[in-house]
């Protein structure tokens, strides 16, 4: 327990999967859920409980039983995701993954009225050996779409941690433990990031 791994899949022939800002928010909400220990319901049915509570989300609640995971870092693309965790369970980043991914393929599947599998294979999923690599992931991953020049600026892009770096998130908006892995204050790391944005390019 206590890996660091990165993990990233995309879409079977790079089809567009995440095209609006519902899709953006069921699967960072679905980020959120599934580093729970054993929820006892599922995502479908939390979400269902929320819908007359906008906004409002008793997340202290369900983690009473503690993370399987803790996210680090995250970015959704259109066509695929980034995700840095730390596994505090064995085997905790594999039930993450799979309850995560096979989660947003039954919604997906459903809203577009398709059929099958959306995903192009397995996980990829790398160990994080060190502190000096973890701190370039992150950087990586939150650069994602300014690489790929669908922002000119990491914050603009809602569907990643970078602004959690920042702490410009809301409660509300909070997915990661960001600042327990890393040994710098927001306005450095924002020049770290955003001092790498032409050589990412």
């Amino acid at each position: 327990m206590g890996e660091l791994y990165h993990l990233c899949n995309r879409s079977i022939g790079e089809a567009e999967i995440f095209s609006d800002k519902d899709e953006y928010e069921r699967f960072r909400g679905a980020v959120r859920f599934y580093q729970i220990n054993q929820p006892h319901i599922s995502f479908s049915n939390f979400i269902s409980t929320q819908a007359n509570r906008p906004g409002w989300v008793d997340w202290q609640r369900f983690d009473e039983n503690g993370k399987i995971v803790k996210i680090i870092a995250y970015c959704i693309m259109p066509t695929h995701f980034h995700i840095a965790l730390s596994q505090t369970k064995e085997k905790g980043a594999e039930i993450f993954v799979n309850n995560l991914l096979n989660s947003y393929t039954r919604y997906y599947n459903i809203k577009h009225g398709r059929k099958g599998p959306l995903w192009q294979g397995p996980t990829k999923k790398v160990l994080v050996e060190n502190d000096a690599q973890l701190l370039h992931l992150t950087r990586y991953i939150n650069l994602n779409p300014v690489t790929a020049y669908l922002v000119n600026k990491p914050e603009d892009w809602s569907a990643s941690s970078y602004n959690e770096y920042l702490l410009r998130a809301s409660e509300a908006d909070k997915i990661c433990d960001c600042y327990r892995f890393l040994d710098m204050t927001p306005e450095n790391y924002k020049k770290f990031v955003e001092n790498c944005i032409e050589y990412h390019r």
